[in-house]
C-alpha cells in the first residue's frame, strides 16, 4: 500500500462529501476549495484530493498540474465513495486511479506508453492497466500538486499557447 499526507484531505473531505451527487462547476471551483489566489498574475490554486503516494511503484508518471476535468473526477470519486470505502487511504488511492490523466490525456498517454513497450516490461497487457488492476505499479503525480488556473482556465493548457 501507499501512504498519504492526509492533512489537506482531512481538512476538505467533509466539505467534498457534503456536496450533492450532481454538483455544478461553481460548487467546486469556489472560495471554500480555494487554496491560493495571486490576483496580479491571475492565478488560482484549488484543492483536489491528490495526496496518495504509492511507495512501491515501479513507474512514476509526472504531469504539470491537474486540470479542471481531473479535479471534477476526483471530487466525484470522493462523493461516490460515501459508504463504500472505509479509510482515507483507500479513498485517495481510488481518486488517483480514477482521476490521474483522466480523459483524452490518459488515452494519448496510454497510446504513447504502449508504443514504447512499457507494458511488456511491467508484464501487463497495456499501460491502461496502470489505471486499474495494475495501479499498484504506478505513482502518478504533478509538478504542481493541485489544480492551477490562469485567467480561469487550466494552467497547463495556457502553457501550450505561450
Amino acid at each position: 500500500m501507499g501512504i498519504a499526507n492526509f492533512s489537506k484531505f482531512t481538512q476538505f473531505k467533509d466539505l467534498i462529501k457534503a456536496l450533492p451527487a450532481v454538483y455544478t462547476d461553481e460548487m467546486i471551483k469556489s472560495e471554500q476549495f480555494l487554496l491560493e489566489r495571486e490576483e496580479k498574475k491571475k492565478l488560482e490554486i484549488y484543492y483536489a484530493p491528490f495526496e496518495y503516494i504509492n511507495e512501491r511503484a515501479k513507474v512514476v508518471i509526472v504531469g504539470i498540474t491537474p486540470g479542471f476535468h481531473q479535479m471534477k473526477k476526483s471530487f466525484s470519486t470522493v462523493i461516490n465513495a460515501r459508504g463504500h470505502l472505509h479509510s482515507d487511504e483507500e479513498i485517495l488511492h481510488e481518486v488517483k486511479k480514477n482521476s490521474s490523466f483522466e480523459g483524452t490525456m490518459r488515452k494519448n498517454l496510454v497510446k504513447m506508453l504502449d508504443e514504447l513497450g512499457l507494458h511488456t516490461y511491467l508484464n501487463i497487457s497495456s499501460a491502461l492497466d496502470l489505471f486499474d488492476e495494475a495501479s499498484h505499479l504506478v505513482h502518478t503525480t504533478s509538478v504542481l500538486t493541485y489544480p492551477v488556473f490562469y485567467n480561469g482556465k487550466n494552467y497547463a493548457e495556457q502553457l501550450r499557447t505561450l
